[in-house]
């Protein structure tokens, strides 16, 4: 018993951290029960989130298979975006003449509703994974050449002077010394960018009819499955925070790392 007892200490020392940290889910459920409850809205209309869970519960390999999907997709467009926004940056911070280009256009691309551009995309590639990977690469690379942008030219003072003194090659300099300082910002446009490319998978299987949690949702709202709806969207609501939860550690490892 009395071996036991520190690790039984422990494991419920670190449940108890657990519901504290996250009381506000826990909250939000509770309110969420108590007014379907007061309001006895149909379940067509309104589930209660006992219902929303048992039905991932006992139809999880259902859930499974489109989280998967998703998830892949969005993690495939987030990499593909992060890396397609850093070698934006660093060619926009090599050529002032590449800045004038690249920024402007980017910024106007950026500012186009993704869901103009689903429709174009679908056609130019299929309406498959593809174009999902595409459409979330189109909604994280912005992030990622914005900040790594910033990062390439806040570098620390008096850093550059003495590269120039030791005669460091442009690419030396570039790749000791800028993309070292660039480093915490890109890990700052990834926390952002990753919950954003949950999203953009998403909604491209909700307009394209493909595979995934959008496009589950997509047809258990045609067909009344309100409790499945709700399924989808709260398993996405949990996949975007366990990324976002993440990628803010990542933050933080790289930031002790470089800064």
């Amino acid at each position: 018993m009395n071996r036991s007892t520190p690790l039984w200490s422990v494991i419920s020392g670190s449940l108890v951290k657990t519901l504290v940290g996250y009381w506000p889910i826990a909250l939000l459920f509770l309110l969420w029960q108590v007014w379907v409850m007061v309001m006895s809205y149909s379940a067509i209309v309104m589930p209660p989130p006992t219902a929303v869970l048992w039905d991932i519960v006992t139809n999880s390999n259902i859930y499974l298979h489109h989280t998967l999907m998703t998830l892949s997709t969005a993690l495939l467009g987030l990499v593909g975006g992060m890396l397609l926004g850093g070698m934006l940056a660093s060619l926009s911070w090599s050529s002032k003449v590449a800045s004038g280009l690249l920024t402007p256009v980017t910024v106007m691309f950026s500012s186009v509703p993704v869901v103009a551009l689903i429709p174009i995309i679908a056609r130019l590639l299929g309406y498959d994974a593809s174009t999902v990977i595409a459409v979330a690469v189109i909604i994280t690379f912005f992030p990622s050449f914005v900040f790594m942008t910033a990062g390439l030219r806040a570098l620390p003072n008096g850093s550059d002077g003495l590269f120039r003194v030791l005669g460091a090659s442009r690419w030396s300099y570039f790749l000791h010394l800028a993309l070292p300082s660039a480093m915490p910002s890109l890990a700052v446009a990834l926390r952002l960018a990753s919950s954003q490319a949950i999203l953009a998978a998403m909604v491209a299987e909700f307009l394209m009819g493909t595979s995934g949690l959008g496009y589950l949702f997509a047809i258990t709202m045609a067909d009344f499955s309100t409790e499945r709806a709700f399924g989808a969207s709260l398993v996405t609501t949990f996949i975007s925070l366990a990324l976002f939860l993440i990628a803010s550690r990542i933050e933080v490892r790289v930031k002790k790392r470089f800064a």
